[in-house]
């Protein structure tokens, strides 16, 4: 009787899910249009400064800030909270057509602030943060999440903000032109570190092993106390020693809360190290904050260590990470998130270090800056296009 082996044929692995998914969830588009846009926005503007090429409708810095603020940033925050509001509340968050619709009004925006139709502009940018706010209520109040409802107050200061500084363009409201973008920086910063203290926390403790981050309850509220009462005396525009005084309590508070996290145990984990690497940037940022109060800086550097640095970083690493988890890939950073990270963290080393150094190296880091930025972001929509397009890889919905 002859014997007879059993040959299997070696398992195969499975297809890509195909189809599209680009409206299935929050992040999907806006964390693809923020990225292009970033990457493209950034080389305009090092080129402006540069006097390379016209100023828009709005001029020069201003429009700089507004879209790297109220363009690029709110735009993944919209998209981060639309995502994770979706598992906080366990209800529905935009998706198909209504999602689609956000993402156009976004996209108008973006348009309009380089034509000459200001009132336009105006309209329909103060008009997508209202939108997302009312989108992100819905969900909220329906599931009682009470806790969360700031968020939405946020998104509403966030569209009061950015309709001042269109007010104050187009001479109908008489306030300092960067008011409405300091605010909104301060809105951002409250969101960062609102969020920063809620994740970054976990992400080490799930992803460094005997890492024991820990939160301090006295430590959480004086640094969220402080940034609130930050945004409180730039509304009322107090400059000068009372600001410098509130700015050196805030850093020390957001620096004893960033060292509570254990930061230098993560250093073998890229996907964690990022998001300690930026939120340094915040702590770093109010203490030039309160330098720049009393005249021993200039402003720039420090709204840039936010932006750049905390901003920059924080962005990046949340990026890459709720889309590799939001798709069903492994929580792992592969060689490209790596890149990635290291470019947009040099950028802000550069923007914020050679003109510290010596203001005659303005020019040159903006340019190095900005190429470094670009290369990141770009990177980034790059290697993720078709993550964002495709749907999740268990196949779950999302």
């Amino acid at each position: 009787m002859t014997a007879f082996i059993r040959i299997e044929e070696p398992a195969r692995a499975a297809p890509p899910p195909r189809g599209f998914a680009l409206l299935q969830l929050g992040f999907r588009p806006f964390y693809l249009l923020a990225s292009v846009f970033s990457a493209i926005s950034i080389a305009l503007w090092a080129l402006q400064f540069s006097d390379w090429i016209a100023q828009p409708y709005l001029k020069g810095p201003i429009w700089h800030a507004h879209e790297m603020l109220f363009g690029f940033a709110l735009a993944v925050v919209v998209g981060f909270l639309f995502t994770a509001g979706r598992n906080w509340s366990g209800r529905p968050t935009p998706t198909g057509l209504p999602l689609a619709a956000l993402a156009v009004l976004w996209v108008a925006g973006r348009v309009l602030v380089l034509t000459p139709y200001g009132w336009a502009a105006a309209v329909v940018n103060a008009a997508f943060p209202l939108a997302a706010a009312i989108a992100l209520a819905v969900p909220f109040i329906a599931a009682g999440l009470r806790r969360n409802y700031f968020f939405v107050a946020l998104l509403v200061l966030l569209s009061c903000a950015e309709m001042a500084v269109h007010l104050n363009q187009l001479n109908v409201l008489q306030v300092p032109p960067w008011l409405g973008i300091q605010i909104g920086l301060d809105a951002l910063l409250f969101i960062m570190a609102v969020m920063g203290g809620r994740v970054i926390p976990m992400f080490t403790n799930n992803g460094v092993p005997g890492a024991r981050a820990v939160r301090h309850p006295w430590v959480e509220k004086a640094a969220l106390g402080s940034v609130l009462l930050l945004l409180a005396l730039d509304a009322s525009q107090v400059q000068g020693a009372w600001l410098a005084a509130l700015a050196g309590v805030c850093a020390v508070a957001h620096l004893i809360r960033w060292l509570l996290w254990q930061p230098w145990k993560t250093l073998g984990t890229p996907l964690v190290w990022v998001l300690h690497l930026a939120y340094a940037w915040i702590a770093l940022h109010l203490a030039m904050r309160g330098l720049s109060a009393i005249g021993w800086l200039a402003p720039s550097l420090s709204a840039h260590a936010l932006t750049v640095g905390a901003a920059g970083g924080l962005i990046m690493g949340m990026m890459t990470r709720t889309a590799r988890g939001h798709t069903g890939r492994p929580l792992r950073a592969d060689r490209w998130d790596i890149a990635c990270y290291v470019l947009v963290s040099a950028a802000a080393v550069v923007h914020v270090g050679l003109p510290w150094l010596s203001a005659q190296y303005t020019v040159h880091a903006v340019l190095c800056s900005a190429a470094l930025w670009s290369a990141g972001f770009g990177l980034y929509a790059i290697v993720y296009w078709p993550v964002l397009m495709r749907p999740r890889l268990d196949g779950k919905p999302g």
